[in-house]
């Protein structure tokens, strides 16, 4: 049968819409109905959603296209008081037809053909391929082999103390390239080259202040929350799974606490800055604790990088309706679910994170060493992120005394501090998603990562969660222990290693975007 290619692409109404199928038609083919309005998603897909109904009705009337990425009342005049002709949407529509035929074809002939081939060698499987799914098993597959071919390398980083008369400096060393016991990193696998460093260090103590920088540096308030960003955060803060984010990010937007969840935008509409005193007012009566508190110390008046409508894509950022909300009444994983939400919200409405970044270079003994100190001038937003561990992955330097360059300093002790490479980590649901979504990072060709962070990965926010959770239900991965964690079966090895390079590496689709834009 192979390849299977239709002359005739047909749609069937599936029995789960007929009912509403039906609604739809009948209010098409009703004689006082005049014009018909397109209101599908403002993007790719939403264009033919709607496009593929009127096709299959076969429409005569003449269709007006409404764009609609804002649910608030001005935007929805807005947008009526500037209705398009659907005609000018013909080559969305033709983008999104074009993506979802190739799936099709991509899917259905080379999961059939892949699956044929594994039974003649005596395999029961079935291969389910895809442009998204495939690319996704194999970074597990890569992955995995890294981590089982993985040779911890050890090494030594020594570490020095320096009185300068304004108080005591920690500083490391930094090996010249052309250091003898390195390392093709630059580090220092010699323990004997490392321990000689403080030998000599005790023989000429003295030293000088060869350099001295202090930056003062800014960090913008965190985005609001996109969906795939919302995911990443509540598995690594409370362990929940990408499908369950979803699952309950559409809870709560039926209960209309949150808006529109399957969004990958994290900016918002500036029109919607009338709403903030409402939903501030609002979160400020919560029993959460700590948003509340948060509220009282919120300015409403402060606008963050987050208000750009130029950025905003078929929907905005998810972020609490002016709807309040029962918090008490919600299930355990909604009320974690609305508190990211309500929490990245909130920090809009905080300054600015300032702070003063020191470096400094001694040279001692031939030697150089190196310290760096981070002061916090302004907290800003970053008091509500201070007690997530996780959250906050830079590790807070300490403050170095005032100094000047020439100063001279004093060696007091130091140690040598025996390490090992750690290997790369290993997947989680929630990881493999971000991974996904910044899939840029993973193609073999460089010259293509450009143009694969512009298409914003593969995949989109509404189907990462689903192509996860069903190479999980294949039996082509596993999970494992509490964290999760992502383990390919034999299954798995088995495709990836039949399959050619083009379906394996994420490279292809990247260029397939990239033809579908110029459409």
């Amino acid at each position: 049968d192979l390849p299977i290619i239709p002359k005739q692409w047909k749609l069937l109404v599936s029995p789960a819409s007929k009912d509403q199928f039906k609604v739809i038609t009948d209010l098409i083919a009703n004689p006082d109905v005049d014009t018909i309005v397109n209101a599908g998603d403002p993007d790719r897909e939403g264009q033919l959603l709607i496009d593929e109904i009127l096709d299959y009705v076969g429409n005569k009337k003449p269709v007006e296209r409404i764009l609609l990425n804002a649910l608030d009342e001005k935007s929805i005049h807005e947008s009526l008081d500037d209705l398009r002709s659907n005609g000018d949407f013909v080559h969305l529509k033709e983008s999104a037809l074009a993506r979802s035929r190739a799936d099709w074809l991509i899917g259905m002939n080379l999961s059939r053909a892949y699956t044929l081939a594994a039974r003649r060698q005596g395999h029961r499987v079935v291969f389910p391929i895809g442009r998204v799914k495939t690319p996704t098993l194999a970074l597990v597959v890569r992955r995995q082999r890294e981590l089982d071919n993985f040779v911890p390398v050890t090494y030594y980083v020594v570490k020095a103390d320096f009185l300068h008369k304004n108080g005591l400096i920690r500083a490391q060393w930094q090996p010249r390239d052309t250091q003898s016991g390195l390392d093709p990193e630059g580090r220092c696998v010699d323990e004997k080259t490392a321990q000689s460093i403080l030998e000599r260090l005790q023989e000429r103590p003295d030293g000088t202040i060869v350099e001295h920088k202090k930056t003062k540096k800014k960090e913008a308030q965190r985005l609001p929350l996109s969906l795939s960003s919302l995911q990443v955060l509540a598995g690594r803060r409370y362990g929940y799974t990408p499908q369950q984010v979803l699952d309950t990010a559409q809870e709560l937007y039926e209960r209309k606490l949150t808006t529109y969840p399957r969004s990958d935008c994290e900016y918002l509409p500036v029109n919607q800055r009338k709403d903030v005193p409402h939903i501030l007012a609002n979160l400020g009566k919560l029993p959460a604790g700590k948003l509340a508190e948060w509220v009282a110390g919120a300015d409403g008046k402060i606008r963050s990088r987050a208000w750009n409508d130029s950025k905003i894509t078929a929907h905005h950022a998810i972020i609490p309706t002016t709807v309040a909300c029962p918090f008490d009444k919600l299930t355990s994983m909604q009320q974690h679910i609305y508190y990211l939400v309500a929490q990245a919200y909130i920090a809009q409405f905080y300054p600015i994170h300032e702070y003063d970044q020191t470096r400094m270079v001694i040279e001692a003994a031939d030697e150089r060493f190196v310290a760096h100190g981070k002061t916090v001038t302004v907290p800003g937003w970053k008091v509500l992120y201070q007690s997530d561990k996780h959250d906050d992955d830079e590790e807070e330097k300490g403050t170095l005394p005032a100094v000047r360059k020439g100063d001279g300093v004093h060696y007091q002790n130091g140690q040598v501090d025996k390490k090992a490479t750690k290997p790369p980590p290993r997947f989680t649901p929630s990881t493999l998603l971000a991974a996904m979504k910044e899939i840029y990072k993973y193609v073999k060709d460089e010259s293509l990562k450009k143009k694969l962070k512009e298409v914003q990965g593969i995949g989109t926010e509404a189907t990462r969660a689903t192509i996860i959770q069903e190479l999980i239900q294949r039996k082509f991965l596993t999970t494992e222990g509490k964290k999760k964690y992502l383990k390919p079966t034999d299954d798995a090895y088995l495709l990836v290693d039949s399959l050619p390079d083009e379906m394996l590496y994420p490279d292809e689709t990247a260029v397939w975007d990239e033809r579908l834009y110029q459409m």
